[in-house]
C-alpha cells in the first residue's frame, strides 16, 4: 500500500467514480486535491457561469469528503508544479485521476503523467466521464466516424454498462490537509470564481449544484414512467427535459449512472431510447473534438472559413441581449443570461438566427454561450455551432434557414415561454405574439407594446434575412468554386 492523490478535475462526486475508487482501495492515505489552473486551458478556459457552478459544486464535494473522513485540498497554480509538491511533502507513491478530452487539457495530461512517471511516482488514468472513449469507436475504415447515425447504432449495438464504483465508506487522509470548513471557504473564495458583476443572483432560484442535488434529479426524471420526452423535449415552456447537463458537465453524476438509471426505469423503450440518444451525442461531440482538435475554432470543413460573414458589432451585442425584435430568440438569450441555461430548441433557432438572418461568424455565439452556459461542454458548443453554421460534421446545410416565427408558432404556441421571458409581450394575443411587427395598431396598443421603444423591430425583415443567407451562401459556392 502506498499513499496516494486523487487529482479531481470534471468527476466532482464520490459514487460512481474511477479514480477514487481506485486511489482509496490501494493506498494507505489519499489526498483529495482539486487544482485552480485555468489558463493551461489557454483560449477556452472556463466562463464565468461555470465558475458559478464549479464554486458550488466544490463546496458540495468537500461537505461530501468530510462525512468519510477527510476534505478537499485547494491549489492554485500550475498543475504539475502542485501535485509534484504535494508527492514530496506526503511521500505519494501514486496519483490518480480521470480523464478529460478537451485539446489543450489531453496535452497538458499527457506532460503531467510523463514527468511524474520519470520521478518515479505511479500514475493511473481512467474513464469517468464519458460512455465511451474517444478513441474506440470506429467506422469500417478504422476512422472516426462524422456522422451521428451510423456512430449511435454502433454504440447501442456493442456498449455494454459497466458495473457500477461503489462510494467509498472511509477515506483516510493526512490530518494537516483537513482544514476547518471555515478555511475551506475563505480558501475557495481566493479562487475568486464568482461573477464579478451581479448577474447570477436568479442562478440560485434555478440551479442547485452538487453529487446529492444531480442523483435527485435523475431519479425525478427517471421516474416519470408516462412521461413523453421524445416530444415534450422541444417544448421550452416545460419542465420537458432532465435538466442533467450541467451536473453531468461538472461530473456531479457519471454518463454511465445515467445510462443505467434510465435503461432500468419504466419509461417505454422508445422513450428511452430517445434519451439515451442524447448522452450518445455527446460521446459523439467530444470524438470529433479529440480527433479535429482545432474544431473548437476553425470550421472543420475547412472551405467555410472563406464564407463571407458580414461582422456587425450592434447587432452581435443586440443578439447577446435578447434585443433582436424576434420573441422566441429574445426569450431564449434573456434566459440564458438570467439563468446559465437555454433550452436546446431555442439555442438552435438563436444560433441559426445569428449565423444566417444576422450573417455573423459562428465563433462569436460560440464565445457567448461559452461565457453565459453553466454547462458550456467545449465539444458540445462547438459541435452545436457549427452544426448550425453548416461548416461542421453531419451538419445542417447552411441553407437550411430556420425561421423564427415558424419555430415560435410550432414549439411555443401559446407564446408562454415569450411571455416568462419577454414580458412586455405577455399581452399579445397568441396570434400576434411570434410577430408583433405584423400586429395592429391597436392591438399594439391594447396590449402596451411600443415597438422601437418598449420592444425593438427585427433587426433585419424575416424575409429579408433569408434572402441575405441564401446570397451570402451562392456568394460561398463561387469563391470556393473557383479553388
Amino acid at each position: 500500500m502506498a499513499n496516494s492523490i486523487v487529482w479531481f478535475r470534471r468527476d466532482l462526486r464520490l459514487k460512481d467514480n474511477p479514480a477514487l475508487s481506485a486511489a482509496v482501495k490501494n493506498s494507505d492515505q489519499v489526498i483529495p486535491v482539486f487544482i485552480h489552473s485555468p489558463e493551461e486551458e489557454k483560449n477556452w478556459r472556463p466562463g464565468e457561469a461555470s465558475d458559478w457552478w464549479l464554486h458550488h459544486s466544490l463546496l458540495s464535494l468537500d461537505q461530501s469528503l468530510r462525512k468519510k473522513g477527510s476534505s478537499l485540498l485547494l491549489k492554485q497554480g500550475a498543475s504539475l508544479e502542485v501535485l509534484t509538491n504535494l508527492s514530496k511533502e506526503f511521500g505519494v507513491e501514486q496519483v490518480y485521476w480521470n480523464r478529460l478530452y478537451d485539446p489543450e487539457v489531453v496535452k497538458r495530461d499527457k506532460e503531467i503523467k510523463q514527468a511524474l512517471i520519470e520521478s518515479g511516482i505511479k500514475t493511473e488514468s481512467f474513464n469517468g466521464y464519458l460512455l465511451t472513449e474517444p478513441w474506440e469507436i470506429k467506422n469500417g475504415s478504422g476512422e472516426c466516424y462524422k456522422v451521428y447515425t451510423p456512430f449511435s447504432k454502433n454504440i447501442f449495438k456493442t456498449f455494454s454498462c459497466p458495473e457500477r464504483f461503489s462510494e467509498p465508506k472511509k477515506i483516510l487522509s493526512f490530518e494537516n490537509i483537513i482544514v476547518s470548513r471555515d478555511k475551506f471557504e475563505t480558501d475557495l473564495a481566493a479562487l475568486e470564481l464568482l461573477p464579478s458583476i451581479d448577474w447570477d443572483k436568479e442562478f440560485y432560484d434555478h440551479w442547485s449544484p452538487g453529487e446529492q442535488v444531480a442523483r435527485k434529479v435523475l431519479s425525478k426524471f427517471s421516474s416519470k414512467a408516462d412521461r413523453n420526452y421524445s416530444d415534450n423535449r422541444d417544448i421550452p415552456s416545460i419542465d420537458g427535459t432532465s435538466l442533467l447537463s450541467p451536473h453531468l458537465h461538472f461530473g456531479e453524476i457519471s454518463p454511465q449512472e445515467i445510462w443505467r438509471s434510465v435503461s432500468d426505469s419504466e419509461i417505454s423503450s422508445s422513450e428511452k431510447h430517445a434519451y439515451l440518444r442524447q448522452l450518445i451525442w455527446r460521446d459523439f461531440a467530444f470524438s470529433l473534438l479529440f480527433n479535429f482538435p482545432k474544431s473548437s475554432d476553425k470550421p472543420l470543413r475547412s472551405e467555410y472559413s472563406k464564407f463571407p460573414w458580414k461582422k456587425n458589432k450592434k447587432q452581435l451585442a443586440a443578439w447577446q441581449k435578447g434585443q433582436t425584435g424576434y420573441p422566441l430568440v429574445d426569450a431564449g438569450m434573456r434566459q440564458l443570461w438570467r439563468t446559465g441555461w437555454m433550452h436546446n430548441r431555442v439555442r438552435m433557432v438563436a444560433g441559426s438566427l445569428l449565423v444566417k438572418h444576422l450573417l455573423q461568424p459562428w465563433q462569436e455565439g460560440a464565445k457567448w454561450f461559452w461565457e453565459t452556459l453553466v454547462d458550456a461542454d467545449l465539444a458540445n458548443n462547438s459541435m452545436g455551432w457549427q452544426w448550425v453554421a453548416g461548416s461542421g460534421a453531419d451538419a445542417a446545410p447552411y441553407f437550411r434557414v430556420f425561421n423564427p416565427v415558424r419555430q415560435g408558432e410550432r414549439f411555443d404556441a401559446d407564446g408562454e415561454y415569450i411571455k416568462k421571458w419577454v414580458p412586455e409581450l405577455k399581452d399579445l394575443p397568441k396570434k400576434w405574439i411570434h410577430c408583433p411587427w405584423d400586429a395592429p395598431e391597436l392591438v399594439l396598443e391594447e396590449a402596451g407594446v411600443k415597438l422601437g421603444k418598449n420592444y425593438p423591430f427585427p433587426l433585419v425583415e424575416p424575409s429579408e434575412g433569408r434572402s441575405r443567407a441564401l446570397e451570402a451562401y451562392d456568394n460561398f459556392k463561387d469563391l470556393t468554386a473557383n479553388d
